[in-house]
């Protein structure tokens, strides 16, 4: 399966896919200690750095980076990507996210979600979606219970770090009959009903192919 170049609106954001034109302006909203708990981040403090690692993200197989980028303002604010496709088993993985400290606490990760998990269980018909994080990171772990994902058990050494320490990941998942009540928590936590987000629009960034969109049916 190869993962369309789609556009997601929400009502305060969109998510379009990442590209390095989007680097300067994400960098003023980079932080060190945004990247603490994750397995690669930046190795210096400056652009050139930002760029490589955003140019490896978008290096990493199986995988659709976006930019979270304000409706209002055009204001890239973070980043988020679906990773990990495995299109015979319908599952998808959400991670590799982050948002700038000013807007950590707003709508802006909660409608992320929302979007990212709609499409990923509505328009491709997953059955699984998994998000997972260091063990360490409680706030984090604290994040996506919120979001109502049901934690699985933690992976021992499952992962080894960008300084070579083997990292402890706690794993999450979601599932596609879990995702309706997931769906209205999240609508609740958002204070907005049903009907506000079915105005919400799915865009290819290039016209699709002709014949049917590429789905989780498909095999690669």
């Amino acid at each position: 399966m190869i993962l369309d170049p789609i556009v997601l609106d929400g009502p305060s954001i969109r998510l379009e896919p990442l590209t390095l034109d989007h680097a300067p302006r994400l960098f003023a909203h980079a932080s060190p200690q945004i990247f603490e708990w994750m397995v690669d981040w930046p190795l210096d403090e400056n652009l050139a750095a930002y760029l490589e690692w955003e140019r490896r993200g978008l290096e990493i197989p199986d995988s659709q980076l976006f930019a979270i980028v304000l409706r209002k303002t055009g204001e890239p604010i973070g980043s988020t990507a679906f990773l990990d496709a495995r299109p015979s088993n319908r599952a998808i993985e959400i991670g590799r996210s982050w948002i700038g400290k000013a807007h950590q606490g707003t709508a802006a990760n909660p409608e992320s979600k929302l979007l990212l998990l709609r499409h990923a269980f509505e328009v491709w018909g997953a059955l699984r979606v998994q998000l997972k994080t260091d063990s360490r990171n409680v706030h984090s772990q604290r994040a996506i219970e919120k979001l109502g994902a049901v934690r699985e058990g933690t992976l021992r050494n499952y992962q080894v770090r960008a300084d070579g320490k083997p990292r402890d990941t706690v794993m999450y998942s979601i599932t596609a009959a879990e995702w309706p009540t997931v769906r209205a928590g999240l609508e609740r936590r958002l204070g907005r009903s049903s009907g506000l987000f079915r105005g919400d629009v799915t865009r290819f960034e290039s016209p699709p192919p002709p014949g049917p969109r590429p789905d989780y049916n498909s095999r690669p």
